[in-house]
């Protein structure tokens, strides 16, 4: 397994466990009321296991399994690197910008945490795109 996909799944399982800590803190602030500012946790809750751990997980599975190029003539065989790791950048400061930005009424950092996530998406599916092989003729 890549160094990349290694990273991005460690990563991922870290905001899985940050996210049912969460969600297990709100569900018990409901029954006894722990601390005021608890179900303001709901952003970071959202963010840490929609980005953080479903969309990371599927971009290390897939940087590791989608098909190289080095019969395409590609410099290096798993398409463009840069852009895949600047998605593991991207995705991680989002998750860390936007799920505290809640607690602080950061309107700006959710925001600017949001668009952080989009632009990792954004940057895995520019470095996916070439990696896609389009359909062999007949069949």
């Amino acid at each position: 397994m890549p160094r990349l996909s290694r990273y991005m799944v460690r990563a991922s399982l870290v905001h899985l466990a940050t996210g049912f800590l969460i969600g297990g803190l709100m569900l018990a602030h409901k029954a006894v009321p722990l601390y005021p500012t608890i179900p303001f946790l709901l952003g970071w809750h959202v963010h840490a296991l929609l980005f953080g751990w479903t969309v990371q997980l599927a971009f290390g599975v897939a940087y590791w399994i989608f098909p190289r190029l080095s019969s395409w003539g590609f410099a290096h065989p798993r398409g463009y690197p840069e852009l895949a790791w600047a998605a593991l950048l991207f995705i991680n400061g989002g998750v860390l910008l936007a799920g505290p930005g809640g607690l602080i009424g950061g309107t700006p950092a959710m925001a600017l945490g949001t668009f952080m996530e989009v632009l990792g998406v954004v940057a895995f599916g520019l470095h996916l795109l070439p990696r896609l092989r389009p359909p062999l003729p007949g069949g």
